[in-house]
């Protein structure tokens, strides 16, 4: 058969713009949870039941409860420096030290020294109370006592603590006073099993450092006498004690000592005499009174003016006398005797210049004998003093050992006998006055939670099951369709009389699914499409009639074709005669003008079915259809075929073919979603292209949401005349 291939297929969408997964799911779980409603009430309500069940049922158990502060150091009793704890330690070790801790107090060991203090080993008591089995054999005490120790373990609890040291201990029971007693019984073990292990690792910590004291005072006699015999036969004087050498480097010689110093003055009184000549030098190459050095002199810088002065006397003495005038004479031999002095002065400064060089030369030139002198010293014990280092390294690493030792020793003879614990009780346990167990509350909520936990999975189970096209998004989620329209159902009469009724809520879907047709392809409305269904009386005839009379009041020539030569229903519901009709015109030659109806509405026009033939299969296979379906195309704008439905028959993919685009109507609560797929599998083997689906007679009140706000009558409606007068 011919396909029409000018038709592209359409690629399914979603019909919820701009919704997410997310969001589409959890409207689902909305629509199923307000499905089963009663259901999901009834677990709830069970769970509920149960947990006031078993608050009954159980015993009252009481839990008494201590709190003790463990701390990573002991307090420090003798003062700092004295007790045998550690420094403070990083918070990683201080956690892990709490962690070991709890792990004691969790110790079969300690159990077993709570029970003996308590007697419990050889009372029966106990084990009836916490309602364990009592052994059999008397004699088995093995037997007993793990029987008393798993009970007394199984009921402890240890909380650890969060950003604190305080650790909460508690202990449950049927017996309230006998929490309390266990409980307290638990720390004070704890408490003296601590102090007992630090008795103990301190008196072995004194004869271990004992022991290793006297070896190191042999170690160390041994190793200073060696050092000091080696130095007289060498005659190497090197002093040891700290003050001397405070400022000597280790194992460094007088002599090097001195060396070093005097190298340093040597290298000092070096810079001293070059600086020195340098000036020298300067003052040297420059003439007398142009010294800087000359002229910062205080008594040049005198002389200087007093020569100044006198010149500007005698200059203008001889402005007013002659040469041989007393005055002009007297200021002539006084200008005569500054200038001497002042030459004198110069020398003078000149000649200090030259005598601070000659005296850092002659220090540069002792200091230089000296360290001459003392390098020859020093290079000559170097060589003698090989031997000498490795001997004072030894007696120096002795010595430190020794007085690490005995400090040591010293701190724990201090302390010995003195017993500090690092724990602290903070809170004594008391008979608790109120059950711990059974909660109700806690119950209850455990109960609730597990039949909100029960239903959630019953209705999921259930929905799961639940193989119906119930809701709006069963199409897209089910079928993998592009959902086109949602049709309510109709409450009054049949949809024929609601769709005439133009402000009716049927006839407002069918308007929205028109609007929906016209941007069915990227191209717009196809201008001829089929309308088939899985099954009969799932809507597709009202709606091929309420699309083919909504696009002819939009203005277009529509021509509708009734081509389900079964059982044709189209003008039964339009009051048309069927004399002759769609069959007729397959089994002639004729034109289709002939067989073309006015219909109801300005704009279309239909063919009725005619006589139903003996085999309508065959006769839609013929070529004659593709010629129906190509001249009604010419001659209108859109040609709409009413087909049979899909399941059971070969009518729909035939005619299907030959349109080349189709439209399916799925009823809402009807066909399970296997019997839709199937039915579109026949139609995809055709291969058409599949515009969307329109879901009919929808029921927002049995599908479990609040649809009726869009498909039904609250969203929106027209007012009557009274109203919109008001």
């Amino acid at each position: 058969m011919a396909t029409s291939s000018n038709l592209p297929v359409v690629i399914p969408q979603s019909s919820q713009f701009g919704e997410t997964s997310v969001g589409r799911l959890f409207r689902q779980s909305i629509v199923a949870l307000r499905r089963n409603v009663w259901l999901a009430l009834g677990l709830v309500a069970l769970g509920l039941v149960l947990g006031v069940a078993a608050t009954l049922l159980q015993t009252p158990r009481y839990t008494a409860t201590t709190s003790m502060e463990i701390d990573e150091r002991a307090q420090q009793i003798l003062g700092e420096g004295l007790d045998t704890e550690t420094a403070d330690s990083d918070p990683w070790d201080i956690d892990r030290f709490l962690n070991t801790q709890l792990d004691v107090l969790r110790s079969r060991a300690l159990a077993k020294q709570v029970a003996e203090e308590l007697g419990l080993l050889e009372d029966d008591t106990f084990l009836t109370a916490m309602g364990a089995a009592v052994p059999d054999d008397a004699a088995d005490e093995e037997a007993r006592e793990n029987t008393v120790l798993a009970q007394l373990r199984e009921n402890l609890l240890i909380e650890p603590p969060e950003n604190s040291r305080v650790v909460r201990v508690s202990f449950t029971s049927p017996d309230a006073a006998l929490s309390a007693r266990i409980v307290n019984s638990f720390a004070a073990e704890y408490i003296r099993s601590t102090l007992q292990n630090r008795f103990d690792s301190s008196s072995y910590a004194r004869e271990f450092v004992s022991d290793q004291l006297e070896e190191a005072r042999v170690r160390l006699e041994t190793s200073e006498r060696e050092l000091n015999a080696f130095a007289r036969a060498a005659g190497l004087i090197r002093s040891r004690d700290p003050q001397v050498r405070e400022n000597i480097p280790a194992n460094t010689s007088i002599t090097a000592a001195s060396l070093q110093q005097v190298n340093q003055a040597a290298n000092a009184a070096r810079a001293e005499r070059i600086a020195a000549q340098g000036r020298w030098e300067a003052e040297r190459a420059t003439p007398l009174l142009s010294s800087q050095r000359v002229q910062t002199n205080s008594t040049v810088q005198s002389l200087m003016t007093r020569k100044a002065t006198l010149e500007t006397e005698l200059q203008a003495a001889r402005e007013r006398y002659l040469d041989g005038h007393p005055t002009v004479e007297r200021l002539q031999g006084e200008l005569a005797i500054t200038d001497r002095q002042l030459s004198t002065a110069a020398n003078n400064v000149r000649a200090s210049v030259r005598a601070e060089f000659i005296a850092t030369q002659r220090a540069e030139q002792a200091l230089a004998s000296q360290v001459r002198e003392l390098r020859g010293e020093t290079l000559a014990e170097q060589d003698r003093s090989v031997r000498y280092n490795t001997l004072a390294r030894e007696a120096d690493t002795n010595r430190k050992i020794y007085d690490e030792l005995l400090e040591r020793y010293s701190q724990l003879n201090a302390s010995s006998g003195v017993a500090s614990s690092n724990v602290t009780i903070i809170d004594t346990a008391m008979a608790p006055r109120m059950p711990s167990s059974p909660n109700l509350l806690a119950n209850l909520l455990v109960g609730l939670l597990g039949g909100l936990v029960a239903a959630a999975l019953a209705i999921f189970v259930r929905d799961q099951l639940d193989d119906a096209i119930r809701v709006p998004e069963d199409v897209e989620t089910k079928l993998g369709l592009p959902l086109l329209g949602v049709v309510p159902k109709a409450l009054r009469g049949g949809a024929g009389d609601e769709l005439a009724d133009s402000n009716s809520a049927i006839a407002e879907s069918y308007m929205a699914l028109r609007g929906a047709m016209l941007y069915a392809t990227p191209e717009g409305l196809p201008p001829a499409f089929s309308v088939t269904s899985a099954e009969e009386t799932e809507g597709k005839t009202t709606t091929s009639m309420a699309l083919a009379q909504g696009l002819a009041r939009m203005g277009k020539s529509v021509v509708l074709v009734d081509a389900d030569l079964r059982r044709p229903s189209i003008h039964k519901r339009l009051g048309m005669a069927n004399k002759a009709g769609t069959a007729d015109y397959l089994m002639s030659d004729r034109g289709a003008a002939e067989f073309i109806q006015p219909g109801p509405v300005d704009g279309l026009s239909v063919i009725t079915a005619g006589p139903s033939p003996v085999s309508a299969a065959d006769l839609l296979s013929t070529p004659r259809l593709q010629d129906l379906i190509t001249e009604l195309r010419a001659r209108f704008d859109v040609v709409i075929l009413d087909t049979p439905p899909v399941l059971g028959l070969a009518d729909a993919p035939t005619v299907v073919a030959q349109t080349g685009a189709v439209l399916f109507v799925v009823e809402a609560g009807r066909v399970r979603s296997g019997q839709l797929k199937s039915a579109l599998r026949r139609l995809r083997f055709v291969r058409p292209a599949i515009l969307g689906a329109a879901m009919t007679k929808f029921d927002p009140s049995l599908a479990g949401n609040s649809y009726s706000a869009y498909y039904g009558r609250d969203y929106y409606r027209y007012d009557s005349p009274d109203e919109a007068a008001v």
